[in-house]
């Protein structure tokens, strides 16, 4: 009799689906009276094949309403949580903060970054200058131009963009939300969920150029490719071809840096300056932009001392050398003085490898000396 009592007061028995961020699926069975907490450690168990190793585990991931976008609170019940037969449930990881770096190393880093910008704007000069004298400059930087456009364009993973508009989420948000989470549905799932409300949502990323001025890049390319040979209207080409790499290697601001301190009430242009002055870090960029503001943007194009030893040792040696003839240096230079993150990619490629270890090797040794 206490069994069949028990079964008439239990809550109404709920068919609920559940989707992990791993991308599984399944139904889950739940009472009206169930806990979030019972219900999402459940959850856990069943993405865990039976065991949950680690309680702390439960703490670390939430369960998310699909339709309303809500956080659901553990503390609460599915009733008090309004969850109804069929509904759509979104277990996702919660976001652990990033380990701050060590002091001694943050401080050898900055020093070395601050430096290598100064060598590579004076780099640059010299790879203009000594690739301008080269009677074949024009035809390698068209080619090299063009291996710009291959990767120019934001790629976004269509598999992880399917996935979620199959979850209700529209494409130019999903879009959108996945550029500023580096293509991982997780955390633009999450990120979706956690500005539903912001009426910005659908604003373009910062940075991004509209069609009209992309088509009039390319108009204005297409009539620079359309000069004739002579030695006169080949250094203008070569000019144009110069300041098109230019423009495309331009400082790109993290955009989610960029939207987290526009929000702390700074407009959109100090905001890019601080992040291009502290190479895309938003906590260097942000004490930057409370304090003096020192060093300035317009500081960033001073180049180093040519007399400086520094300088004429790197000049003096036949592995850079070699490299300043190479066009793909000259990109490689441009690309890293506006995208420092993007140095590893340089310093692994075969052909601009061996002069970014130079110039590091020489860095090193004098600056012990």
């Amino acid at each position: 009799m206490f069994v069949q009592e028990e079964k008439i007061f239990a809550g109404k028995v709920l068919r609920l689906h559940i989707c992990a961020s791993d991308g599984a699926e399944w139904l889950e069975e739940a009472t009206e009276d169930t806990s979030v907490e019972k219900l999402k450690e459940r959850c856990l168990k069943h993405c865990a094949h039976g065991s949950l190793e680690d309680p702390k585990s439960i703490t670390h991931h939430k369960l998310i309403h699909a339709a309303s976008e809500r956080v659901l609170s553990d503390a609460r019940t599915i009733l008090e949580e309004n969850i109804q037969d069929q509904d759509v449930l979104l277990l996702i990881k919660k976001r652990a903060p990033s380990p701050l770096p060590k002091m001694a190393d943050v401080s050898a880093e900055e020093k070395f970054q601050t430096e290598l910008r100064k060598i590579l704007v004076s780099l640059i000069e010299v790879a203009q200058k000594l690739l301008a004298l080269n009677p074949d400059a024009v035809e390698l930087f068209k080619k090299a131009n063009a291996m710009l456009d291959e990767d120019e364009d934001e790629r976004v993973d269509e598999a992880a963009l399917r996935q979620l508009t199959e979850m209700g989420f529209p494409e130019n948000r999903a879009t959108k939300a996945l550029q500023l989470n580096h293509m991982s549905v997780p955390q633009a799932m999450e990120w979706l969920i956690e500005h539903a409300e912001d009426p910005t949502i659908d604003t373009p990323l910062p940075g991004q150029a509209p069609p009209e001025a992309e088509g009039a890049t390319a108009a204005a390319s297409e009539a620079a490719a359309g000069a004739s040979a002579t030695d006169e209207e080949a250094r203008d080409e070569l000019t144009e071809i110069f300041k098109k790499i230019r423009r495309k290697r331009e400082f790109r601001a993290d955009a989610r840096a960029v939207i987290s301190l526009m929000e702390m009430g700074f407009d959109e242009k100090e905001v890019i300056d601080a992040l291009r002055v502290n190479n895309n870090q938003q906590n260097a960029a942000c004490e930057w932009l409370l304090g003096d503001r020192k060093p300035s943007p317009e500081e960033l194009d001073k180049g180093i001392d040519p007399d400086s030893p520094l300088f004429q040792a790197i000049l003096d040696n036949p592995v850079v050398q070699l490299g300043l003839t190479n066009p793909k240096t000259l990109l490689a230079f441009e690309d890293m003085l506006e995208n420092p993150l993007n140095s590893t990619q340089w310093m692994n490629d075969p052909e601009t490898g061996p002069v970014m270890l130079q110039i590091s090797r020489i860095f090193q040794t004098l600056n012990r000396t």
